[in-house]
Parts: C-alpha cells; structure tokens; sequence
C-alpha cells in the first residue's frame, strides 16, 4: 500500500512539473511576441515563428491536459491551475494575433473598393470590379498573410478542443462550432464600408442586397481555392470556408437590418398618419421581405455550389444563411409582419367574395385547381388558395421550424377561418331566404360544401409533407398538459383544428340537404301514407306504381339529380346515404307499423312502389334494397306464407334470424304478422 501510494505521488510531482514547464515555454513565447510588437526591437525570430512555437507548445499542452483528465480524473485541482495559466496566456496571444492579422490585411488593400451604382433608374447596372487581393497578393506578402491565417485556424482548433474537454458530457455542438475568426476578419471591414452605402440606399433596399450579393459572390471563389486547404491544414474539422464566408457575410446584413431598416419600418407603421401613408408603410415592408426572399434564395444557391444541402431538419445551419434570422430576437416583428401579410390577403380576397361569379363552378380566366375540378368548387376556393399559398410561401422562408409555425398560425389559418365564415353565411343566407326548398338556394349549398371539400383535401395532402409534419410535431411538444388534444391534432399536424372546421362544416350541411329532401319527400307521400285502404285492393290498370306516390318519386328524382349535378361525387354519396335510412324509417312507420291491413293485391302493390323507389337509388349502388333494411325485411314478411307467419310468431328472434329478418324486432315482426289478410 505504501509503495502504490509513493507511486502515486511520484506521478503526481512528474506530471506537474511536465505540464510547468510547458506552460513556462508557453508564457515565455508569449511575453517575447508582446514584446517585440510593443517595443519593435530587432529579433533573430520573427512575431510569426514565436507565435508558431507558442501555438504548438498549447497544442502539446492540451494533450496533455486531455490525457492526464481521462486517465486520473482526480487530478481536477492540477488541471484547473494549468487551464487557469493557459487562459492567462491565451488572453493575450489571440488578441495579438487578430490584431497582427487586421494590419496584414490593410497592407493587403483589403477591403477592396466596393461597386457601385453607375445610376439610380431602374436599367441601372453595376460596375466592374477590381480583382480580390487574395488572389494578387505575391510573394512574402501572400506567405505571411497564410502564415497569419493558419495561426488564427490553429488557435480557434485548439480553443475548440480547450472547450470539448472542459464541457465533456455537456451539449458541447453550440459551443464548439463558432464563426470562423479568420473569415469574420475579412467580412467586418467591407461591412463597415458597404454601410456607407447602404445608409444612402434606405428607400430602395434592393440595391442594399444587390451589393451584399455583388461582394459575396465575387469573393466566394477565393475562399475555396486560396482559404479552405489553410484551415483543412489546421485540421479545423467542420468548416468550409465558402458557408463562412456566405454566413458571415449575410449576418452582417441581417444586423444592419435589426439595427437601422427594421425600426424605421416599424416607426412608420406606427406613426399616426393618414391611411393612404400607412398603406405606403405597409407596401414598402412587404417590398422588403420580398427581397429578402430573394436574396436568400441567392445566397443559398451559392452556399450548394459546396455540396452544402440545407434542409427542414438544419435549421442551425439556415439560420446563418438567412436574412429572416432578424425575426429570432424579435418575435413582435414577426406579429407585425403576419397582420401585414393578412391585411394583404384579405383585400385581395374581398373583391373575389363580392363577386357572385366567383362562386360558380365554370369562371374563365381564373387558374383551375386539379382538385377544384375533381370536386366540382367554384373558383373562389382557388383565390383562397392563391392567397394561402402565397403565406406558405413566404412562411418557408424562416429559418427555424418555432418561426415558422407561429407565422402559420397568425397569417395562414386565419385566412381559412374566413373562407369558412363565407361558406357558412352564403348557406345560412340561402336557409333563411327559402328553407332551402328552391332549387337556387340547393345549389348554394352545393357549391359551397364544394369548396369546403377542395379546401379541406388541399390541406390534408399539404400536411403529409415534412414541411407541416415538423410543424405539427413542435406544436404537440409545445402543449403543456394537454396529452389527448396533442395526440389528436398530430393525426392532420399543424392545421388539424382548421382541417376538422371545414370538415364539421361539411358533413353539417351534408345532412341539412338531405334532412330538406326527405322533409319535402314526407309532404309530397302524405296522401299515400294516409290511404290505409289502398292495400286491401289491387293495383291500378295500367299503373306500375301508386299514382299518389308517383308525386314523391318526381320530387326525389327531380331534387337528387339537381344534387347529383351540383355536388362532389363524395359528398352525393354521403347525401343519398344519409337519405335512404330516412326514407326507409319514414315509409316503414307510415305504412307497415300502422293499422293498415295488407290483402296478396296490397302486397303486390307495395312491392311495385318500392321497386320503383329502390330503382332511383339504382343509379348509385348495385343492390339499393340494402339501404333500406326495414322496408325489405317488412315486405318479406308479408310475402311469407301464413304457415311460415305463425312460425316467424312463435319462434321468436332465433327464428328471425335464421331467415335473415335481423333489423326487425320481434313486437314489429308481429305486427307486421297480425296485419297480413
């Protein structure tokens, strides 16, 4: 035990005085770079080598630090004085690196002029540029400027391995993967100098993105073929130089917008004013965010030049690609910039509901959706859809999936509230005028149970795409104590709630029609139900069907191929669906659960009526007597025999069901029986 103990601390003292006397070297590499730059004193080793010799005890250092952590993790009070000494030497070492480095490139000429505009009209162009100094640079120039870069790459590696080890089994990825230094370097003097500009350019924020793309672009391919193999030297894992450069350069545009363009937009629209300058306000924010749309597009492409794919699940990586960053530390902007874009929305929609032709089917010159067509919907249920799609559209500019989904809910899904308001007034409109007895007033319906039917498929194929999937999924993690409600909304995503109002609505009105059809089908049959007598006699001459029932089945028919015409194919089917059980109980109650006495003629007779009446629904099903149970099982019934009668009395509902009576119950079976003459 003693000599493990004497071992121990053997390694111990050794160690230490390993890690001293590299700290020493460190400190001393240090002290003698400050001190040449300070006092500029002749030196047989130049800043650069001294530099270099400090860089590279550090690196042998870390080593050591990782190593001696891993092995002897008890060792935290040895570790934690070396790191303190190191932090010491770093303080000084970095800035004066990055200090050297902005002299080296002011020797260079950078930054290079920037272009400007030859005019202001709009067949303005820009002029040509002079060629990067990266690329013009010779000799020891160039030597030292990739000397000076490479010791800026070293440096942030060995910060970044510094950082893993110290946040070891943290989440270490934000910490670790900062902006290049090296790349901000370049950037921050060209944006000091583009800003010169870009105050002249406040009303016409289009030539602010022109130039930031201009300088991006003519300088992208120096990043690639001069800077990427210094930092792939460094061994600085995870950087491409070219998404530095494109990233840094569009954060400091997204800055220049946060600080200076965005509140002067914002005071603008606040500012109490006539409304014809509030309207100028609001056209000139939404004249920006489409050049901010562009702009990234632009940007963007660049950045894929490098094989770099973005995509939903990155937004990290979008976020320093895109100018709409501004909104993260902002959501108030982005509340403002929904209620705009909603504004927007509806005042070109309110022409569109005004306008009565918009709501017929058949509106030449408008744009026909395949689903449009397919449902029978007017064109009005295509302008929502413009305008929807414009949001959408706009909303996939948001680099985060929290921004997007917020943007969704203030501008999109009110904009389908209101196509849903419309729907509903023009039905109520059309319910209060004539109890929906006219055939004009069926139409209305139709067509606007149409439209809710188009809307309502539009969404839900829209929400099988990842875009609204990952939406709907951060909205069910953000529900707090609401386990059933995000369980169900995941089924449609984000617009579930908007999905299942149109769907409500639909279904809604769906009954009402045919609830209306079997209303003015029971006033037209109300002399055939009340004749108990004609079933004691037979059938008139020359009539396949009772002429007091011929009525009824002209309104059904008449009223069914108006629908027919009118509405979807899906929600007919749900019509006449909904209709046949109706019908069925209507008929059944009125004829076969009275005291009607039934003699072989009125049997026959009903027989026919009701073939006639399942004929009309032939047109839609193979076998329509299946949709009225009752009826059929009743007519069954009364063509049994009456041996077969008193069998079906005295065996009961294991009788019945044997030969197939299964929607009758007993005491209606007996009825039915004791009815049969």
């Amino acid at each position: 035990m003693f000599s493990g103990v004497k071992i121990r601390g053997f390694l111990i003292e050794e160690t230490a005085l390993k890690l001293d006397t590299l700290v020493g070297d460190i400190e001393d590499a240090v002290s003698s770079t400050v001190k040449r730059t300070l006092r500029r004193e002749p030196s047989t080793k130049s800043s650069e080598e001294m530099r270099s010799v400090a860089i590279r005890t550090l690196k042998l250092t870390e080593e050591t630090l990782r190593l001696v952590a891993k092995t002897h993790p008890q060792w935290t009070r040895l570790v934690s004085a070396v790191d303190h000494r190191v932090d010491r030497a770093l303080a000084i070492l970095r800035p004066q690196a990055i200090a050297d480095h902005r002299s080296l490139l002011t020797s260079l000429g950078w930054p290079p002029p920037l272009s400007t505009l030859n005019s202001l009209g709009p067949e303005s162009k820009w002029s040509t540029d002079a060629q990067s100094p990266l690329f013009t640079m010779k000799g020891d120039l160039k030597q030292q400027y990739c000397d000076s870069f490479l010791a800026l790459c070293s440096l942030q590696e060995l910060q970044r391995q510094r950082k893993s080890r110290q946040l070891e089994g943290q989440n270490r990825e934000i910490a670790l993967h900062q902006p290049l230094w090296a790349i901000e370097e370049l950037v921050n003097p060209i944006s000091v100098a583009s800003q010169r500009h870009f105050s002249k350019w406040v009303d016409k924020p289009e030539y602010i993105f022109a130039l930031v793309y201009k300088v991006t672009r003519d300088y992208v391919d120096s990043m690639d073929e001069l800077l990427q193999p210094l930092v792939d030297e460094a061994m600085l894992s995870g950087y491409s130089c070219r998404e530095e450069w494109i990233s840094a350069m569009v954060t400091s545009l997204s800055t220049y917008l946060a600080k200076e363009i965005f509140p002067m937009y914002v005071s603008q629209l606040e500012e109490e004013s006539t409304s014809e300058k509030h309207l100028q306000a609001r056209i000139s924010w939404l004249h920006l965010i489409d050049q901010m749309m562009a702009f990234d597009k632009r940007v963007q492409s660049l950045a894929s030049h490098s094989g770099i794919l973005l995509s939903l699940q990155e937004d990290a990586k979008l976020e320093k690609l895109s100018s709409f960053s501004v909104f993260i530390d902002r959501p108030d902007w982005l509340d403002l910039w929904a209620d705009i874009e909603l504004t927007d929305a509806f005042d070109k929609l309110k022409p569109e509901i005004e306008n009565e032709r918009s709501w017929s089917i058949d509106v030449r010159g408008v744009a026909v959706l395949s689903a449009q067509e397919d449902n029978k919907s007017p064109a009005i249920a295509s302008a929502f859809h413009q305008r929807f799609s414009a949001v959408i559209d706009r909303c996939q500019s948001l680099p985060s999936i929290e921004l997007r989904s917020r943007f969704l809910k203030l501008a999109g899904a009110p904009i389908i509230h209101r196509f849903l308001g419309c729907l509903l007034f023009r039905c109520q409109e059309a319910e209060g005028l004539t109890a929906l007895t006219d055939n004009d007033a069926l139409m209305k319906v139709a067509k606007s149970v149409n439209a809710a039917r188009c809307f309502e498929s539009i969404l839900k194929e829209w929400c099988e795409d990842i875009f609204f999937l990952e939406m709907g999924l951060n909205q069910d993690t953000s529900t707090d104590g609401n386990d059933f409600g995000s369980e169900e909304s995941s089924g449609n995503g984000i617009l579930y709630e908007e999905i299942k109002r149109l769907e409500e609505f639909r279904t809604g009105w769906v009954e009402k029609l045919s609830t209306v059809v079997l209303r003015g089908f029971d006033v037209c049959c109300r002399d055939y139900l009340k004749n108990k007598k004609q079933w004691q006699e037979k059938g008139e001459e020359g009539w396949m069907v009772s002429q007091t029932f011929v009525g009824a089945l002209d309104y059904l028919q008449g009223k069914m191929s108006i629908l027919e015409e009118g509405l979807n194919r899906v929600d007919f089917v749900g019509v006449w669906r909904s209709l046949a059980p109706g019908l069925d109980k209507l008929i059944f109650n009125g004829i076969l659960m009275t005291n009607a006495k039934f003699s072989d003629g009125g049997v026959e007779r009903l027989s026919n009526d009701l073939s006639v009446l399942f004929g009309v629904f032939g047109a839609w099903c193979l076998r329509p007597e299946g949709f009225f149970p009752k009826l059929s099982e009743g007519l069954k019934l009364l063509k049994m025999g009456k041996k077969q009668l008193q069998n079906c009395l005295a065996g009961g509902e294991i009788w019945l069901k044997e030969n197939g009576i299964r929607h009758l119950t007993a005491a209606e079976c007996e009825k039915i029986a004791k009815n049969r003459i």
